[in-house]
């Protein structure tokens, strides 16, 4: 049997207990690591905690509130010894609170979207840096990005402050990966394209929509992702296979970013 590719690594998922965060967190267990899962539902705590079995736990919190991933990286260190690795999932569209092209998004809008996307990962990936400072150790801090960050689709997926958001992540992990690089920390980002999640449900409920995504993501016979198509990018970036890579934006996309897409 070939080794696991994240054999007791600690790792503290943000945004853990559905869609890709959970896929992937069940990903890492079934690689050898133990998970530490944030998520914001209750009802779902005890349901995705019998999926981790003894190697996970999850916690109830809002990525927003400032205490939240500190109080995930505590339980992670209490529970399994240690903490190696962040992996922040959570975030989302800004469409419920306003956001859409700039010319008509508010203020508040603006503030809420950012809030849940940037500030969340904030807020996150300080409290992972100041563990492996203050310890002493390497590590790695995996974000999420987004293909809109670079590869604008205007005509179907037009959302600026989240745009804005997503460009943001990159420009703050590359900017990171720079500075902790000689710590050993290490900071990269994962870019992807149209995912089945909650937050695309508008999206593939559209047959328009679904009719560009099969030339805009061609890969595999032109599809919407799977949250399945991610993990083998966490996981990689998460281990010790990637221990010499820093600073990347890994698209995983079907093409999108590489693709016209037809109308």
């Amino acid at each position: 049997m070939a080794k696991q590719w994240l054999l007791n690594k600690r790792i503290v998922i943000i945004g853990g207990t559905d869609g890709l965060g959970l896929s992937a967190a069940l990903a890492c267990i079934e690689e050898g690591a133990n998970v530490i899962a944030v998520g914001n539902n209750p009802e779902r705590a005890e349901e995705v905690s019998i999926q981790f079995k003894n190697s996970g736990a999850v916690i109830i919190g809002d990525a927003r509130e400032e205490a939240v991933a500190e109080k995930a990286l505590r339980a992670c260190v209490d529970r399994f010894g240690g903490f190696d690795g962040l992996y922040h999932v959570a975030g989302g569209s800004g469409r419920k609170f306003g956001d859409g092209p700039l010319h008509e998004i508010t203020a508040e809008a603006w503030h809420q979207t950012l809030e849940l996307n940037l500030t969340s990962l904030l807020f996150s990936n300080r409290a992972a840096l100041n563990y492996f400072i203050k310890y002493d150790q390497g590590g790695v801090i995996l974000n999420i990005g987004s293909v809109l960050s670079n590869s604008p689709s205007p005509k179907y997926f037009t959302t600026h402050a989240y745009a804005a958001c997503k460009s943001a992540i990159i420009g703050l992990s590359k900017s990171m990966a720079s500075y902790y690089a000689q710590q050993n920390i290490r900071v990269n980002v994962i870019a992807p394209g149209l995912i089945k999640t909650p937050m695309s449900q508008r999206a593939a409920a559209n047959e328009d929509i679904m009719q560009f995504i099969r030339t805009k993501q061609p890969l595999d016979g032109g599809r919407i992702g799977i949250p399945e198509d991610m993990n083998g990018a966490v996981v990689f970036l998460l281990s010790d296979h990637s221990k010499f890579i820093t600073g990347q934006v890994i698209a995983v996309d079907g093409g999108w970013s590489v693709s016209e897409g037809q109308f």
